[in-house]
């Protein structure tokens, strides 16, 4: 199949893969390393997931960085995270000619100035970008987006509300998605794209974050490319 001169084996590749990227605190336990170092691990394939993307015709991938949740893990944790997300950020900034149009969806309250800094530099230094998008949900929850967005059309004065209207109130107006990818064995959805995700299609391993590259993903394309999406029709 041809991605824009890329080549890539398979049929009916996604446009969007959202991941919920689970398992770091259990990688680092396994290997008796520290917790920070299987959040940096998890960083790496963050990187490494989003050119494999790139290079399979993937065109939006969003990932579930850091969520409103989060905050209640310890303060050492916490800060350890944030570092993490400011070298990430400092990273795509560095090579924004070469990684992807980075977006933010979630709340700025709460977070950092310092982190704020990093992330309003990535986004401005890669807006100019063409090809991959890449969806950064930090201080994010899929209760507060839904919320948020009816704040939003209130403060419009909007009365009578449609789908449509709270689709475009959304964080970020991009195409729901396709497949949404959980790692670490978990099955459940966690407060994470409620609104985008009604007809997605699911895919759960138990691969730990910090395992999951290249192979990882295509063997989830692979079993998205099996399905028959129907949208509530009858099925052939």
């Amino acid at each position: 199949m041809e991605n824009k001169g890329q080549f890539s084996p398979l049929q009916n590749v996604p446009a969007h893969v959202a991941f919920i990227m689970d398992g770091n605190g259990r990688w680092a336990a396994a290997k008796y390393l520290p917790r920070e170092a299987g959040h940096r691990e998890g960083a790496a394939s963050v990187r490494a997931v989003a050119a494999a993307a790139k290079k399979l015709g993937i065109k939006y991938i969003t990932f579930y960085a850091f969520s409103t949740e989060n905050w209640r893990r310890p303060a050492a944790e916490v800060a350890a995270l944030m570092s993490l997300l400011g070298e990430t950020l400092d990273r795509f900034t560095k090579e924004k000619d070469e990684v992807a149009r980075l977006l933010f969806s979630g709340r700025r309250e709460g977070m950092a100035y310092g982190v704020l800094q990093k992330l309003d530099k990535a986004l401005a230094a890669t807006a100019g970008n063409n090809g991959l998008v890449v969806n950064l949900a930090i201080n994010y929850g899929g209760r507060q987006e839904i919320a948020d967005a009816f704040t939003k059309l209130a403060a419009a004065g909007k009365k009578k509300i449609t789908e449509a209207d709270i689709s475009a109130s959304l964080y970020q107006n991009i195409p729901e998605p396709d497949l949404i990818i959980r790692t670490s064995g978990e099955m459940r959805i966690s407060n994470f794209l409620l609104w985008q995700a009604a007809y997605s299609e699911f895919y759960f391993t138990d691969v730990l974050w910090p395992d999951f590259r290249e192979p990882q993903l295509l063997q989830a394309l692979v079993e998205y490319a099996r399905r028959e999406r129907r949208y509530g029709r009858r099925g052939g």
